[in-house]
């Protein structure tokens, strides 16, 4: 704890200092305030960087992703390229949620959560870790092929386990250990749910990371959830890292125990409740792409991108046009408004932007469909861009499947609004 101390002399009769007195004032609590102060000054920075970088990083990751996926569908299935460019895509996902995830954090977003199994992201996660952390500690997973079903967001989840078995890993760095990873299917019983109140009576998906390193002893291990506690030295860790894997669990209703001995290790538990949903086969969706002949006006000041959106809109089967400037497109609109049934254009971009853009297109052209895209943006959102007439938002960087599945909803969609004016 931090105490104060000030003393103050006492005057006898003659001006005499004949004692001192004293007083000894806790300020704990203060100087824990103006660190979480300082704390939420750094997030709000971070959320700032994020927010200036995101634009073009996932600019980036649209050329990427975009032409790793037109090559995988131009190879031969055989081929021993499509293992290393399906690498290639896999790892442009994470990045891309990475970046989302990081929004999200620094705006305090609520994420989207779907039934899925979380086998496959516990896999992924852990092949990560393995080229992440030193060799000199043992990696081990145990693995049930079918755990259960559960309502989540996959990048939290990769999130909660990249967070826990890092600072596993942080727990072996002096003399090495055993990481093990366990994923299982459990059931909380009256007893089990007496001892932890945030468990029900039922089934649960349980992930257990364990490992051999220093421990913690009581006191620690009783704030290590604390928001901007750390024991790792100035400069080596936020003390977020536990904080955001117990709000997670918490916001997945689930729950999370700890168990350590120091000198001998700790083991978190993780409890996600298992639901009795359908989980979407991806495998069934991915080769059923929506396809078109519209005409579509792509507007993107960065020409891969825009030669891109043509590329990927033309294997779909539509007719497009691409601009890389949004004055050159709004001239092109207007000397011929009913050539194009749909239009696509970036935010972000110099002269005019795309909301300035889509009002222009509105004014020459009310019932013109319009889809804008963003890396990232403070200046529109989901509800100015409908209250604009604006049919779909959507962020960057967009699969294939993704882009292909918005442009046929809100063609579609077009076409029916046309039905009902006609009957």
């Amino acid at each position: 704890r931090y105490y104060l101390l000030s003393c103050s002399p006492v005057e006898g009769a003659e001006s005499e200092d004949l004692a001192a007195v004293g007083m000894l004032k806790d300020i704990t609590e203060q100087r824990d305030l103006e660190a979480q102060l300082r704390h939420a000054q750094k997030m709000e920075a971070i959320g700032t960087l994020a927010g200036g970088i995101a634009h073009d990083f996932n600019n980036i990751l649209s050329a990427i992703m975009g032409y790793a996926e037109l090559a995988l569908i131009d190879i031969p299935h055989d081929s021993p390229i499509k293992d290393n460019l399906q690498q290639v895509l896999n790892a442009s996902s994470r990045a891309r949620d990475l970046v989302r995830q990081i929004l999200t954090f620094s705006r305090r977003g609520e994420q989207k959560r779907v039934p899925i199994s979380i086998v496959p992201i516990i896999k992924e996660g852990l092949k990560l870790l393995r080229a992440s952390l030193p060799s000199f500690i043992e990696i081990r997973q145990k693995i049930e092929p079918d755990p259960g079903i559960v309502e989540a967001d996959p990048t939290q989840i990769h999130q909660v386990l990249m967070n826990l078995c890092t600072n596993a890993g942080q727990a072996m760095m002096q003399r090495g250990g055993l990481l093990e990873v366990t994923l299982e299917k459990v059931k909380i019983d009256n007893e089990l749910s007496a001892t932890n109140p945030d468990l029900r009576l039922g089934p649960y998906v349980r992930l257990t990371v364990r490992d051999t390193g220093h421990g913690m002893e009581r006191d620690i291990m009783e704030r290590i959830f604390d928001p901007y506690f750390t024991t790792k030295r100035e400069g080596e860790g936020t003390g977020l890292g536990l904080a955001v894997v117990h709000g997670i669990v918490k916001n997945h209703g689930g729950a999370i125990k700890v168990k350590s001995t120091p000198g001998k290790g700790t083991t978190f538990e993780v409890y996600f409740p298992v639901v009795d949903v359908p989980m979407k086969s991806a495998q069934a969706t991915d080769q059923l792409m929506p396809k078109g002949h519209e005409y579509i006006l792509f507007i993107d000041d960065e020409q891969p991108i825009a030669e891109l959106g043509r590329l990927m809109l033309e294997k779909l089967g539509y007719k497009v046009v691409t601009k890389t400037s949004s004055v050159e497109a709004l001239e092109l609109f207007k000397a011929d408004p009913t050539r194009f049934d749909l239009v696509i254009t970036d935010m972000t971009m110099p002269t005019m932007t795309g909301d300035t853009l889509a009002t222009k297109l509105l004014k020459i052209r009310p019932d013109i469909p319009i889809i804008l895209c963003t890396g990232f943006s403070t200046r529109i959102t989901e509800q100015r861009a409908k209250e604009m007439g604006i049919q779909r938002l959507v962020m960057k960087p967009l699969s294939m499947k993704q882009l292909a599945e918005v442009v046929r909803g809100v063609l579609d969609e077009q076409k029916k609004s046309k039905l009902r004016v006609f009957l």
